[in-house]
């Protein structure tokens, strides 16, 4: 149903799908993407050209992600799924007595107390060395490129670097004076069209291609952020790099409609966007565009959140199992509370039982879903000065109740907001889907894919559609397309509404799949970003 109605373009929409049979590349910047592409056609593979374009993307979008950051993947190959968790943990030295003896009564969000392990780099090489055919150094060097000679500005990034600027600049600390050295060339933010060049960044990223990220974690890259963490009061040391290694998981999943959905395990909110579709799968749905569509998908993002926002941490230490969660008898537990009104949404007790988005193919099959982030923006602030590693700040997410399941340990993963999103039928691939921002994701990935799957539209008429987002209790955010008569019925069924004009806030996707008789690729990207398909 979702392979064969390209002409069918119910919404606004600036693109067409694109279409291809010997691979592509889908992304957020279209000089990512096309680095991607040559990679591709150099003789690499879906895995190096996923690589490649994740590095491009750490030099060209600085606003979303960067070598500091963290990093999930799921690759399809030879026929099997398989699952990557780059994420890192919370330093040793950062402990909760710590945060609370620098004054903060919660996780902040900026700073050293926000950093954890950074997991990119280690990503890169883990899947480089299961997967790739290229050497790990030939898959840096265009992005070393990149960042050496300089690109100009996209638009959409320019506007967000502008206002991450007014966030990082009146700061003057020494851990934040090397963002502004390394961001705010003479001062200023990139103008749409500016050359920006970090030569830093590139030589970093040369340093990672020949020792294929050891340099990061037990070299010279792993002591400069060392000296650098003890010099401006940090937690993080060269122990906590070197301790560090990316974890191979097995993704999960619920069966939607006859389709396999597949995310990340916990540590990841992917769960949330599959606690979803297991409590949706139990309404038929026939329209997209009416209120009760809208309400039920609202209804079930709104108890699987609450459910993940308790729950979802480190497996180890959650409370509940995975299993149980995603069980039918707690789908129709929680189902059940749907009404006819918005509700406020509180956590069931199931019986025991700134980020950037990439999806790639090539013509051997192989199929790649990552995601990779500094999850606000540019991260803690935190650069680490002639490095151009701008550190994530992750640690946010920690709690400082100890009744929580998420509360901070040291050594511990917080519940982490990236997910990568594939999709299966059967035995075969469908293909790789993904919507970056924050906590937009799972619920963009809940829509997306019931606009395929029950509404039979193409991947970019899935991107194009209109979104919503909830954000707490009743309080749900419309977007500008959305038609007046669905916020008017939302709000006497006693949602909170209001229309956010930013379509930036409704998350930036893309999507890959392929025909099962055919083999050829349909690619969709996001109107809502400087989005681009690279294919041949």
């Amino acid at each position: 149903m979702i392979y064969n109605n390209a002409l069918n373009y119910p919404y606004h929409s600036q693109r067409t799908a694109t279409y291809a049979k010997n691979g592509m590349v889908a992304t957020s910047q279209p000089l990512a993407a096309e680095i991607g592409l040559a990679i591709l056609k150099q003789g690499g593979n879906a895995i190096d050209a996923a690589i490649a374009t994740a590095a491009a993307l750490t030099v060209v979008e600085p606003t979303g992600n960067g070598i500091g950051g963290d990093a999930f993947a799921l690759v399809w190959v030879k026929d099997e799924l398989f699952g990557l968790n780059a994420s890192g943990p919370a330093p040793m030295a950062l402990t909760p007595e710590a945060v609370k003896a620098a004054g903060f009564e919660k996780m902040p969000l900026y700073g050293w107390t926000s950093v954890t392990v950074p997991g990119i780099p280690a990503a890169w090489a883990a899947l480089s060395r299961r997967f790739g055919k290229l050497p790990f150094e030939q898959l840096m060097q265009p992005a070393a490129e990149l960042a050496r000679n300089g690109f100009p500005v996209s638009p959409t990034i320019s506007g967000i670097w502008q206002a991450d600027s007014e966030l990082f600049a009146p700061l003057t600390d020494e851990a934040s004076s090397a963002w502004k050295a390394t961001f705010m060339p003479n001062g200023q933010v990139p103008k749409p069209g500016d050359i920006f060049c970090s030569e830093a960044h590139a030589n970093t990223l040369e340093l990672l291609g020949k020792t294929r990220s050891e340099a990061f974690y037990r070299g010279e890259l792993a002591e400069k952020i060392d000296a650098f963490s003890q010099q401006t009061g940090g937690y993080l040391r060269a122990e906590d790099l070197a301790a560090y290694q990316p974890e191979w998981v097995t993704p999960i999943s619920v069966n939607y409609r006859g389709y396999d959905v597949w995310e990340i395990p916990p540590n990841g909110q992917g769960m949330v966007a599959l606690m979803a579709l297991n409590i949706l799968k139990g309404f038929d749905f026939t329209e997209r565009d009416t209120l009760q569509t809208h309400h039920k998908q609202i209804e079930a993002i709104k108890l699987a959140f609450t459910d993940g926002k308790k729950y979802i941490t480190q497996p180890d230490h959650m409370s509940v199992s995975v299993e149980d969660l995603l069980s039918d008898a707690y789908a129709d537990e929680r189902r059940a509370l749907i009404g006819e009104q918005a509700r406020t949404p509180e956590p069931g007790k199931p019986s025991s039982g700134g980020t950037v988005y990439l999806a790639t193919a090539d013509n051997e099959g192989n199929m790649v879903s990552f995601i990779q982030s500094n999850y606000h923006g540019f991260g803690s602030g935190v650069v680490v000065p002639d490095t151009g590693i701008a550190l994530q700040n992750r640690g946010h997410n920690f709690s400082l109740d100890p009744t929580h399941d998420n509360y901070l340990q040291p050594g511990k993963k917080t519940f982490h907001t990236i997910i990568p999103g594939f999709i299966t039928k059967g035995k075969e691939a469908v293909g790789p889907f993904g919507v970056m921002g924050g906590f937009m994701q799972p619920q963009g990935h809940v829509q997306v894919v019931m606009n395929m799957i029950d509404f039979g539209l193409n991947p970019q008429a899935a991107l194009d559609a209109p979104r919503w987002r909830w954000f707490a209790d009743k309080n749900i955010d419309l977007e500008q397309a959305v038609p007046n008569y669905l916020a008017r019925g939302l709000s006497a069924l006693g949602h909170k509404v209001q229309v956010e004009h930013d379509p930036t806030s409704f998350g930036r996707g893309q999507i890959i799949i392929k025909n099962p008789d055919t083999g050829v690729l349909c690619g969709g990207t996001e109107w809502r970003t400087d989005g681009h398909i690279a294919a041949y």
